[in-house]
Protein backbone atom coordinates (compact mmCIF):
# COMPACT_ATOMS: atom_id res chain seq x y z
CA UNK A 1 0.00 0.00 0.00
CA UNK A 2 2.99 2.21 0.55
CA UNK A 3 3.74 2.11 -3.20
CA UNK A 4 0.23 3.32 -4.05
CA UNK A 5 -0.14 6.60 -2.26
CA UNK A 6 -2.73 7.82 -4.75
CA UNK A 7 -4.93 4.83 -4.09
CA UNK A 8 -4.47 5.28 -0.41
CA UNK A 9 -5.52 8.88 -0.65
CA UNK A 10 -8.52 7.96 -2.82
CA UNK A 11 -9.61 5.25 -0.44
CA UNK A 12 -9.04 7.62 2.42
CA UNK A 13 -11.13 10.29 0.72
CA UNK A 14 -13.86 7.72 -0.05
CA UNK A 15 -13.84 6.56 3.52
CA UNK A 16 -14.10 10.15 4.71
CA UNK A 17 -17.07 10.68 2.35
CA UNK A 18 -18.77 7.59 3.78
CA UNK A 19 -18.17 8.87 7.28
CA UNK A 20 -19.60 12.27 6.25
CA UNK A 21 -22.70 10.62 4.77
CA UNK A 22 -23.13 8.61 7.92
CA UNK A 23 -22.84 11.75 9.96
CA UNK A 24 -25.33 13.54 7.76
CA UNK A 25 -27.65 10.58 7.94
CA UNK A 26 -27.44 10.74 11.68
CA UNK A 27 -28.14 14.45 11.51
CA UNK A 28 -31.17 13.84 9.28
CA UNK A 29 -32.43 11.20 11.66
CA UNK A 30 -31.76 13.52 14.56
CA UNK A 31 -33.87 16.18 12.87
CA UNK A 32 -36.74 13.75 12.53
CA UNK A 33 -36.60 13.69 8.71
CA UNK A 34 -36.79 10.11 7.39
CA UNK A 35 -34.35 9.20 4.68
CA UNK A 36 -37.13 7.33 2.88
CA UNK A 37 -40.93 7.15 3.22
CA UNK A 38 -43.25 4.26 2.58
CA UNK A 39 -46.28 4.49 0.26
CA UNK A 40 -48.55 4.61 3.32
CA UNK A 41 -46.60 7.54 4.76
CA UNK A 42 -46.99 9.43 1.46
CA UNK A 43 -50.78 8.99 1.39
CA UNK A 44 -52.84 12.28 1.30
CA UNK A 45 -53.58 13.79 4.71
CA UNK A 46 -57.30 13.79 5.61
CA UNK A 47 -58.68 17.34 5.66
CA UNK A 48 -59.44 18.71 9.13
CA UNK A 49 -62.46 21.05 9.13
CA UNK A 50 -63.01 23.85 11.62
CA UNK A 51 -65.63 23.98 14.36
CA UNK A 52 -67.50 26.48 12.18
CA UNK A 53 -67.99 23.84 9.50
CA UNK A 54 -69.20 21.34 12.10
CA UNK A 55 -71.62 23.85 13.67
CA UNK A 56 -72.99 24.94 10.30
CA UNK A 57 -73.40 21.32 9.21
CA UNK A 58 -75.45 20.69 12.36
CA UNK A 59 -77.82 23.64 11.89
CA UNK A 60 -77.99 24.08 8.10
CA UNK A 61 -80.69 21.44 7.37
CA UNK A 62 -83.16 23.47 9.45
CA UNK A 63 -82.43 26.84 7.79
CA UNK A 64 -84.90 27.99 5.13
CA UNK A 65 -85.32 30.85 2.70
CA UNK A 66 -88.63 32.72 2.77
CA UNK A 67 -90.00 34.53 -0.31
CA UNK A 68 -93.09 36.70 0.07
CA UNK A 69 -95.49 38.77 -2.02
CA UNK A 70 -97.92 41.49 -1.06
CA UNK A 71 -100.02 44.14 -2.78
CA UNK A 72 -98.80 47.71 -3.02
CA UNK A 73 -100.47 51.04 -3.57
CA UNK A 74 -99.75 52.54 -7.01
CA UNK A 75 -96.29 54.07 -7.28
CA UNK A 76 -95.83 57.66 -8.41
CA UNK A 77 -92.43 57.20 -10.10
CA UNK A 78 -91.59 55.71 -13.47
CA UNK A 79 -90.90 51.94 -13.19
CA UNK A 80 -88.53 52.24 -16.14
CA UNK A 81 -86.12 54.15 -13.91
CA UNK A 82 -85.67 51.15 -11.60
CA UNK A 83 -82.52 49.11 -12.16
CA UNK A 84 -83.45 45.75 -13.80
CA UNK A 85 -81.51 43.75 -11.18
CA UNK A 86 -83.35 45.50 -8.36
CA UNK A 87 -86.66 44.94 -10.17
CA UNK A 88 -85.95 41.20 -10.23
CA UNK A 89 -85.19 41.21 -6.52
CA UNK A 90 -87.85 43.54 -5.16
CA UNK A 91 -90.55 43.49 -7.81
CA UNK A 92 -91.78 45.83 -10.51
CA UNK A 93 -93.45 48.92 -8.97
CA UNK A 94 -95.80 49.08 -11.94
CA UNK A 95 -97.15 45.61 -11.12
CA UNK A 96 -98.49 46.77 -7.72
CA UNK A 97 -96.86 43.68 -6.20
CA UNK A 98 -93.89 43.69 -3.86
CA UNK A 99 -91.65 40.70 -3.43
CA UNK A 100 -89.61 40.29 -0.27
CA UNK A 101 -87.06 37.85 1.04
CA UNK A 102 -85.93 36.65 4.41
CA UNK A 103 -84.76 33.60 6.27
CA UNK A 104 -86.16 31.28 8.91
CA UNK A 105 -85.36 28.24 10.98
CA UNK A 106 -87.43 25.08 11.53
CA UNK A 107 -88.08 24.66 15.26
CA UNK A 108 -90.82 21.99 15.06
CA UNK A 109 -90.10 19.43 12.37
CA UNK A 110 -93.21 17.30 12.92
CA UNK A 111 -95.60 20.19 12.33
CA UNK A 112 -93.38 21.98 9.83
CA UNK A 113 -93.17 25.17 11.91
CA UNK A 114 -90.64 27.88 11.10
CA UNK A 115 -89.55 30.78 13.30
CA UNK A 116 -88.80 34.06 11.53
CA UNK A 117 -89.14 37.83 11.97
CA UNK A 118 -92.53 39.53 11.98
CA UNK A 119 -91.27 42.17 9.55
CA UNK A 120 -90.39 39.43 7.03
CA UNK A 121 -94.04 38.33 6.74
CA UNK A 122 -95.82 41.57 7.64
CA UNK A 123 -99.07 41.91 5.66
CA UNK A 124 -97.96 39.40 3.02
CA UNK A 125 -100.43 37.47 0.88
CA UNK A 126 -98.17 34.70 -0.34
CA UNK A 127 -95.34 32.83 1.35
CA UNK A 128 -92.97 30.36 -0.31
CA UNK A 129 -90.44 28.42 1.74
CA UNK A 130 -87.30 26.94 0.18
CA UNK A 131 -85.91 24.07 2.26
CA UNK A 132 -82.25 23.24 2.62
CA UNK A 133 -82.67 20.32 0.18
CA UNK A 134 -84.00 22.69 -2.51
CA UNK A 135 -87.71 21.86 -2.23
CA UNK A 136 -90.04 24.85 -2.56
CA UNK A 137 -93.27 24.63 -0.58
CA UNK A 138 -96.09 27.04 0.20
CA UNK A 139 -96.30 28.47 3.68
CA UNK A 140 -98.87 30.26 5.79
CA UNK A 141 -98.39 32.73 8.62
CA UNK A 142 -99.70 31.14 11.82
CA UNK A 143 -99.12 34.17 14.03
CA UNK A 144 -97.06 37.31 14.38
CA UNK A 145 -96.00 39.55 17.27
CA UNK A 146 -94.76 42.98 16.12
CA UNK A 147 -93.63 43.96 19.63
CA UNK A 148 -90.93 41.27 19.66
CA UNK A 149 -90.62 41.12 15.84
CA UNK A 150 -91.26 37.37 15.81
CA UNK A 151 -93.56 35.25 13.65
CA UNK A 152 -94.34 31.59 13.03
CA UNK A 153 -94.88 30.14 9.53
CA UNK A 154 -96.30 26.68 8.86
CA UNK A 155 -94.97 24.84 5.80
CA UNK A 156 -97.81 23.15 3.96
CA UNK A 157 -96.90 19.52 3.36
CA UNK A 158 -93.67 20.00 5.27
CA UNK A 159 -93.95 17.35 7.98
CA UNK A 160 -91.08 15.24 9.36
CA UNK A 161 -88.50 17.97 8.76
CA UNK A 162 -85.23 18.26 10.63
CA UNK A 163 -85.55 20.87 13.35
CA UNK A 164 -82.72 22.93 14.77
CA UNK A 165 -81.44 22.39 18.30
CA UNK A 166 -82.30 25.39 20.46
CA UNK A 167 -79.66 26.55 22.94
CA UNK A 168 -79.72 28.79 26.01
CA UNK A 169 -79.21 32.48 25.26
CA UNK A 170 -78.83 33.22 28.97
CA UNK A 171 -75.64 31.13 28.96
CA UNK A 172 -73.97 33.41 26.39
CA UNK A 173 -70.96 35.52 27.31
CA UNK A 174 -69.39 38.41 25.47
CA UNK A 175 -66.60 36.99 23.32
CA UNK A 176 -68.34 33.67 22.56
CA UNK A 177 -68.32 32.57 18.93
CA UNK A 178 -71.37 33.60 16.90
CA UNK A 179 -72.29 32.13 13.50
CA UNK A 180 -75.06 33.61 11.34
CA UNK A 181 -76.89 31.48 8.75
CA UNK A 182 -79.40 32.60 6.15
CA UNK A 183 -79.98 34.00 2.68
CA UNK A 184 -78.60 37.56 2.53
CA UNK A 185 -79.63 39.21 -0.75
CA UNK A 186 -81.19 35.87 -1.72
CA UNK A 187 -77.86 34.02 -1.52
CA UNK A 188 -78.88 30.78 0.18
CA UNK A 189 -76.74 28.76 2.57
CA UNK A 190 -74.55 31.74 3.51
CA UNK A 191 -72.50 31.38 6.70
CA UNK A 192 -70.67 34.23 8.46
CA UNK A 193 -68.55 34.14 11.60
CA UNK A 194 -68.02 36.59 14.45
CA UNK A 195 -68.33 36.87 18.20
CA UNK A 196 -70.95 37.98 20.69
CA UNK A 197 -70.11 41.66 20.96
CA UNK A 198 -72.62 42.63 23.64
CA UNK A 199 -75.68 41.32 25.47
CA UNK A 200 -78.97 42.90 26.59
CA UNK A 201 -78.76 45.74 24.07
CA UNK A 202 -81.98 47.76 24.43
CA UNK A 203 -83.68 48.03 21.03
CA UNK A 204 -85.20 51.40 22.05
CA UNK A 205 -81.69 52.85 22.07
CA UNK A 206 -81.45 51.85 18.40
CA UNK A 207 -84.46 53.96 17.51
CA UNK A 208 -87.30 51.40 17.73
CA UNK A 209 -89.68 52.84 20.29
CA UNK A 210 -92.50 50.39 19.40
CA UNK A 211 -90.48 47.26 20.23
CA UNK A 212 -89.69 45.62 23.54
CA UNK A 213 -86.46 43.66 23.20
CA UNK A 214 -83.05 43.15 24.74
CA UNK A 215 -80.89 42.10 21.80
CA UNK A 216 -77.74 40.09 21.27
CA UNK A 217 -75.14 42.19 19.46
CA UNK A 218 -72.67 40.47 17.13
CA UNK A 219 -70.04 41.41 14.57
CA UNK A 220 -70.93 38.37 12.43
CA UNK A 221 -72.01 39.82 9.09
CA UNK A 222 -75.81 40.19 8.90
CA UNK A 223 -77.35 41.70 5.77
CA UNK A 224 -80.82 42.16 4.23
CA UNK A 225 -82.23 38.68 3.71
CA UNK A 226 -80.62 37.33 6.90
CA UNK A 227 -83.64 38.53 8.87
CA UNK A 228 -85.35 35.61 10.61
CA UNK A 229 -82.39 33.27 10.21
CA UNK A 230 -80.57 31.68 13.14
CA UNK A 231 -77.57 32.89 15.08
CA UNK A 232 -75.86 29.74 16.37
CA UNK A 233 -73.12 28.97 18.86
CA UNK A 234 -70.02 26.83 18.38
CA UNK A 235 -72.05 23.68 19.12
CA UNK A 236 -74.55 24.40 16.33
CA UNK A 237 -77.36 25.39 18.71
CA UNK A 238 -79.65 28.31 17.87
CA UNK A 239 -79.10 31.10 20.41
CA UNK A 240 -80.77 33.96 18.54
CA UNK A 241 -82.94 35.02 15.61
CA UNK A 242 -81.21 37.60 13.42
CA UNK A 243 -83.36 40.69 13.15
CA UNK A 244 -81.52 43.85 12.12
CA UNK A 245 -78.21 45.41 11.17
CA UNK A 246 -76.80 48.87 11.68
CA UNK A 247 -74.07 49.72 9.19
CA UNK A 248 -71.82 52.70 8.68
CA UNK A 249 -68.14 53.45 8.29
CA UNK A 250 -66.24 50.23 8.88
CA UNK A 251 -67.90 46.98 9.90
CA UNK A 252 -71.64 46.81 10.52
CA UNK A 253 -73.25 45.71 13.76
CA UNK A 254 -75.79 42.90 13.74
CA UNK A 255 -78.48 42.18 16.31
CA UNK A 256 -80.43 39.03 17.16
CA UNK A 257 -83.43 38.24 19.37
CA UNK A 258 -82.43 35.89 22.23
CA UNK A 259 -83.77 32.38 21.64
CA UNK A 260 -85.08 32.10 25.22
CA UNK A 261 -87.53 34.89 24.45
CA UNK A 262 -88.24 33.61 20.94
CA UNK A 263 -89.00 30.11 22.24
CA UNK A 264 -91.77 31.38 24.52
CA UNK A 265 -93.29 33.67 21.90
CA UNK A 266 -93.19 30.88 19.29
CA UNK A 267 -95.04 28.53 21.65
CA UNK A 268 -97.87 31.06 22.09
CA UNK A 269 -98.10 31.87 18.38
CA UNK A 270 -98.04 28.19 17.35
CA UNK A 271 -101.13 27.45 19.41
CA UNK A 272 -103.00 30.31 17.77
CA UNK A 273 -102.72 32.51 20.82
CA UNK A 274 -102.01 36.21 21.06
CA UNK A 275 -98.85 37.33 22.82
CA UNK A 276 -99.87 39.60 25.69
CA UNK A 277 -97.38 42.24 26.82
CA UNK A 278 -98.05 43.94 30.15
CA UNK A 279 -97.44 47.69 30.16
CA UNK A 280 -97.63 50.64 32.54
CA UNK A 281 -97.82 53.51 30.03
CA UNK A 282 -94.56 55.25 30.92
CA UNK A 283 -91.91 56.75 28.69
CA UNK A 284 -88.70 56.57 30.69
CA UNK A 285 -85.15 57.87 30.40
CA UNK A 286 -82.16 56.86 32.54
CA UNK A 287 -81.04 59.26 35.26
CA UNK A 288 -77.80 59.18 37.23
CA UNK A 289 -76.89 61.21 40.29
CA UNK A 290 -74.20 63.05 38.32
CA UNK A 291 -76.58 63.96 35.50
CA UNK A 292 -79.14 65.18 38.04
CA UNK A 293 -76.53 67.40 39.76
CA UNK A 294 -75.51 68.90 36.41
CA UNK A 295 -79.17 69.66 35.70
CA UNK A 296 -79.80 71.17 39.12
CA UNK A 297 -76.79 73.55 38.79
CA UNK A 298 -78.31 74.98 35.61
CA UNK A 299 -80.26 78.15 36.50
CA UNK A 300 -82.47 77.58 33.44
CA UNK A 301 -83.44 74.03 34.43
CA UNK A 302 -87.18 73.42 34.11
CA UNK A 303 -87.29 71.28 37.26
CA UNK A 304 -85.02 70.03 40.00
CA UNK A 305 -84.25 66.30 39.81
CA UNK A 306 -83.55 63.80 42.59
CA UNK A 307 -79.78 63.28 42.73
CA UNK A 308 -79.74 59.50 42.50
CA UNK A 309 -79.90 56.71 39.90
CA UNK A 310 -83.23 55.54 38.55
CA UNK A 311 -85.76 55.62 35.71
CA UNK A 312 -87.04 59.15 35.14
CA UNK A 313 -90.61 59.57 33.90
CA UNK A 314 -90.48 61.67 30.74
CA UNK A 315 -94.07 61.10 29.64
CA UNK A 316 -97.23 59.45 30.98
CA UNK A 317 -99.55 57.97 28.35
CA UNK A 318 -103.13 59.11 28.60
CA UNK A 319 -105.55 56.46 29.89
CA UNK A 320 -102.73 54.14 30.95
CA UNK A 321 -102.27 52.40 34.31
CA UNK A 322 -99.53 54.94 35.09
CA UNK A 323 -101.92 57.87 34.66
CA UNK A 324 -104.58 56.17 36.76
CA UNK A 325 -102.01 55.58 39.51
CA UNK A 326 -101.07 59.25 39.54
CA UNK A 327 -97.54 59.11 38.17
CA UNK A 328 -96.23 62.39 36.74
CA UNK A 329 -93.52 63.71 34.48
CA UNK A 330 -90.37 64.21 36.56
CA UNK A 331 -91.06 61.31 38.96
CA UNK A 332 -88.07 59.05 39.51
CA UNK A 333 -88.78 55.31 39.87
CA UNK A 334 -86.08 53.77 42.09
CA UNK A 335 -87.50 50.34 42.91
CA UNK A 336 -90.25 47.86 42.02
CA UNK A 337 -91.33 45.06 44.35
CA UNK A 338 -88.22 45.73 46.48
CA UNK A 339 -85.93 45.26 43.46
CA UNK A 340 -83.73 48.27 42.63
CA UNK A 341 -84.41 50.18 39.42
CA UNK A 342 -81.17 51.82 38.28
CA UNK A 343 -82.29 52.40 34.68
CA UNK A 344 -85.48 51.96 32.60
CA UNK A 345 -84.43 48.49 31.44
CA UNK A 346 -84.63 47.20 35.03
CA UNK A 347 -88.24 48.32 35.29
CA UNK A 348 -89.27 47.07 31.83
CA UNK A 349 -87.86 43.60 32.50
CA UNK A 350 -89.91 43.25 35.66
CA UNK A 351 -93.06 44.51 33.96
CA UNK A 352 -92.58 42.12 31.03
CA UNK A 353 -92.50 39.16 33.43
CA UNK A 354 -95.48 40.37 35.45
CA UNK A 355 -99.06 39.28 34.86
CA UNK A 356 -101.74 41.63 33.57
CA UNK A 357 -103.68 42.95 36.56
CA UNK A 358 -101.01 41.86 39.07
CA UNK A 359 -100.35 44.72 41.56
CA UNK A 360 -96.75 45.93 41.65
CA UNK A 361 -95.20 48.10 44.36
CA UNK A 362 -93.36 51.17 43.10
CA UNK A 363 -91.03 53.41 45.07
CA UNK A 364 -90.97 56.86 43.51
CA UNK A 365 -89.03 60.02 44.35
CA UNK A 366 -91.05 63.17 43.70
CA UNK A 367 -89.22 66.35 44.63
CA UNK A 368 -88.02 65.78 48.19
CA UNK A 369 -90.62 63.10 48.99
CA UNK A 370 -90.51 59.32 48.66
CA UNK A 371 -93.82 57.77 47.58
CA UNK A 372 -94.95 54.14 47.67
CA UNK A 373 -97.53 53.39 44.97
CA UNK A 374 -99.36 50.26 43.81
CA UNK A 375 -99.79 49.87 40.04
CA UNK A 376 -101.36 47.05 38.01
CA UNK A 377 -100.12 46.50 34.43
CA UNK A 378 -102.64 46.33 31.60
CA UNK A 379 -102.33 44.55 28.27
CA UNK A 380 -100.37 46.57 25.74
CA UNK A 381 -102.87 47.78 23.11
CA UNK A 382 -102.48 46.38 19.58
CA UNK A 383 -99.87 43.85 20.72
CA UNK A 384 -101.27 41.00 18.66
Amino acid sequence: MAGLPGVTRAVSRAASFVVLLAALGGLVVGLGLPAAASAEELAPVTAVHSFVAAAAREAAPAVVRIDTERSLAPQSFDPALLDPMLRDLFGDPGSLRERGQGSGVVFDGQQGLVLTNAHVVDQVERVEVTLADGRQLDGEVVGSDPVTDLAVVRIRGGSALQAARLGDSEALEVGDWAIALGSPYGLERTVTLGIISSLHRDINLLGFADKRLDLIQTDAAINPGNSGGPLINAAGEVVGINTLVRSGPGAGLGFAIPINLARGVAAQLSSGGVVVHPYLGLQLVPLTARRARDNNRDPDALLQLPERDGALVQRVIEGSPAEKTGLRRGDLVVSMDDQPVNEPRDLLRQVEHAAVGQPLDLTVIRGQSELHLSISPAALPHAG
